[in-house]
């Protein structure tokens, strides 16, 4: 008899990987499992400290690589890892922004001086409103688990704005969502609400998670890959069902939609920026909306640009919902957290309208949009912060009054924040909105833009009634106090506002980063 031969196999390459181009994740990364093991092996003394240090020093670290990288980097870009990652222009781009916000992001969570031991619960695993509840309100404590989560969350973001395929766009989803969902329910103070603020993002982050991997399965069954270049490809000659392309789309984007809390996917935005520590609520609200957007703008303008005649008037609707939804609903809370959350989504709104512009004007604009609102925001929540009274922070607008007698500089910082979202000129916002509208109507949406000029005013109405409450009303006597911020807290929003205003006042350079490059696939 004759013996069975295997049979024989093709070798597998290995892939090629460029290492230099893909440092600054792995350093996050390998910083972040650092992280875990310092919460295992360092006494509990000395663990807050080690870990702002290696926090810090690894945001620093990621950031030189990224410079040393970016100076000698192809303009055309590349990609690696069996083409999963593409490290381009635009995606150079927004790992710089995400690092630059995560530094100021860790610096708020790591300040003790706002909030006696930090903003974070000393023990998490205890009820809210028990005795020892309340005891660990008043002690030195604080979960340093929320380092390395950080760190997790961060580098998830950086690879997802890179993702060159939908299956790695959504494990790096998960990374970057995992974490937040955690951090959501750490809060110090107002346990319940923290706590109501994590299951409610995790739950509709899980539906969202749902949605996306749904329009993953579809598009794979259209396309045969899950590549962003293989689908577009197949959108423009494939025999296959338009159903499955056109229904995975608006699955996909859904999830996507989610992320970046456009309107009418934005029921979780509201109640988690209120919810959560007001560290975690600057980071996800400056850094989540770069990695999200920075994603969408990857899949519209690689995946699926072809098709965009089916899909762009869908996106119109949503981009004016969200730009509504935020500006009239904005105009009815009463408090400040709440409102920056409403201005979150009519932000997303403006922030569509440069996305949808499928030309290199559309993309650099909404790149330099993202800087400006990352640093304004995050700038914002930390002013917040500082207004407190017995019970922690004081967010209900009537706490606010008479504030400018208080503090004039706090009042004077916020004020200006303030303006920088509603795009009065001399600050960076009114460069971003330009610029975006700019791209809108060069590529023929002025329709679209009007109606976001629109909103924008009516937007404006909310930031002004902020700034007439704290310079025209008088203080209560037993209103809040302002906390005198720490060094972190104090460089995390000067860092902001000198951003705020320096690419008010000279943008040119950002802009010119922004615009020289396309998406590599």
């Amino acid at each position: 008899m004759l013996a069975l031969q295997p049979p024989t196999q093709a070798p597998i390459d290995a892939p090629q990987i460029e290492y230099a181009a893909i440092l600054p994740i792995l350093i996050l990364l390998g910083a972040a499992c650092i992280g875990v093991l310092v919460e295992a092996f360092v006494s509990k003394a000395s663990r807050w400290a080690a870990q702002v240090t290696l926090s810090l020093l690894s945001i620093v670290a990621a950031g030189v690589a990224f410079i040393v990288y970016v100076t000698d980097s192809p303009q055309r870009g590349l990609t690696t890892l069996y083409r999963t990652i593409a490290v381009d222009r635009p995606a150079l781009f927004l790992w710089g922004t995400l690092l630059a916000l995560g530094l100021a992001a860790i610096l708020l969570i790591a300040d003790r001086t706002v909030e006696r031991g930090g903003a974070f619960v000393a023990t998490a695993g205890i009820r809210p409103g028990t005795l020892q509840d309340r005891a660990q309100a008043q002690s030195g404590g604080m979960q340093t688990e929320v380092f390395p989560l950080t760190l997790f969350a961060l580098s998830g973001m950086m690879i997802f704005c890179a993702s060159n395929d939908l299956l790695t766009m959504f494990i790096a989803l998960e990374v970057l969502s995992l974490p937040l969902y955690l951090m959501c329910g750490l809060a110090r103070r107002r346990r319940l609400i923290s706590q109501e603020a994590a299951v409610k993002y995790f739950l509709l982050g899980a539906f969202a998670s749902a949605f996306f991997l749904y329009g993953l399965a579809l598009l794979y069954g259209y396309a045969g890959s899950v590549k962003l270049a293989d689908i577009a490809n197949a959108a423009a000659g494939s025999a296959a069902s338009d159903t499955l392309l056109f229904g995975g789309f608006g699955l996909l984007v859904v999830g996507l939609l989610f992320k970046a809390s456009v309107g009418p996917f934005h029921a979780w935005t509201p109640d988690v920026y209120q919810g959560a520590p007001t560290p975690i609520t600057a980071f996800m609200a400056a850094c989540t909306k770069v990695a999200a957007f920075g994603g969408i703008l990857r899949v519209l303008t690689v995946g699926f640009e072809s098709t965009s005649w089916e899909w762009r008037g869908v996106l119109w609707v949503v981009a004016i919902a969200s730009m509504v939804i935020g500006a009239v609903l904005g105009l009815t809370q009463t408090d400040v957290k709440r409102m920056l959350a409403y201005s979150s989504i009519a932000h997303a709104g403006f922030l569509l309208v440069g996305a949808l512009a499928l030309r290199p004007e559309g993309l650099s604009g909404t790149l330099f949009y993202l800087l400006t609102y990352g640093f304004t925001t995050l700038a914002a929540f930390g002013a917040v912060s500082l207004v407190r009274d017995s019970s922690g922070e004081a967010t209900h607008l009537s706490q606010w009054a008479g504030l400018a007698k208080r503090s004039p500089v706090l009042a004077a910082v916020f004020t200006f924040l303030l303006l920088a979202m509603a795009g009065i000129p001399m600050t960076s916002g009114f460069i971003g909105k330009f610029v975006v509208f700019s791209a809108g109507i060069q590529d023929g949406m002025t329709p679209l833009v009007v109606i976001a000029l629109i909103a924008s005013a009516v937007a404006a109405f909310f930031y002004l009634r902020v700034i007439v409450l704290m310079y025209f009303s008088d203080p209560a006597p037993d209103g809040p106090t302002v906390t005198v911020p720490g060094t972190f807290t104090t460089a995390a929003i000067t860092l902001g506002v000198l951003v705020t205003l320096v690419l008010g006042l000279v943008p040119a350079f950002a802009l010119d980063w922004a615009g020289t490059g396309t998406f590599a696939f």
